[in-house]
């Protein structure tokens, strides 16, 4: 018995982590397209008052958060247009401590902004719908899936 107990202590202390970093980095896949992408696009009902007073009514329930973010992007695009810039990237982005990338295409994106004059209660938001190109988190060097939208160019 005592051999199985510290092969079973060892895969824990060797595996433990990797299957940690394996949950972790597949939340962040998930929570990318949940998200960030909307194609085709929904239509939200008046009550919403737009488009993205209703995305960001859901981007702040998934997210568990008390706070208005200021921006958000969102891409209407498939997710297979979006992730074939991440399966090749060279540069690492140290201030994000991941790989990110530089679109060469331009997307269809809506950019929801906050409207600074409002009851602190109250989240607000205009939308813009834009078509540019987008700098991406990527969950690793190759073979990569877009974790995160630095801002567009």
């Amino acid at each position: 018995m005592a051999p199985a107990v510290a092969w079973l202590l060892f895969l824990q202390l060797v595996l433990e982590p990797n299957l940690f970093v394996d949950i972790s980095l597949q939340s962040a896949i998930k929570d990318f397209y949940d998200l960030h992408t909307d194609y085709p696009r929904v239509n939200y009902p008046p009550g919403f008052r737009g488009y993205c007073n209703g995305l960001m009514a859901y981007v702040r329930g998934r997210k568990e958060g008390l706070y208005c973010p200021r921006n958000h992007y969102v891409i209407h695009a498939p997710e297979t247009e979006i992730q074939k810039f991440c399966k090749h990237c060279e540069n690492f982005c140290e201030n994000y401590n991941e790989y990110c990338t530089l679109t060469q295409d331009s997307f269809p994106i809506t950019v929801c902004s906050l409207v600074t004059m409002q009851p602190p209660t109250g989240c607000r938001y205009n939308g813009t719908l834009t078509n540019q190109r987008l700098y991406l988190l990527c969950s690793r060097k190759y073979d990569a899936e877009p974790i995160g939208i630095i801002g567009l160019y």
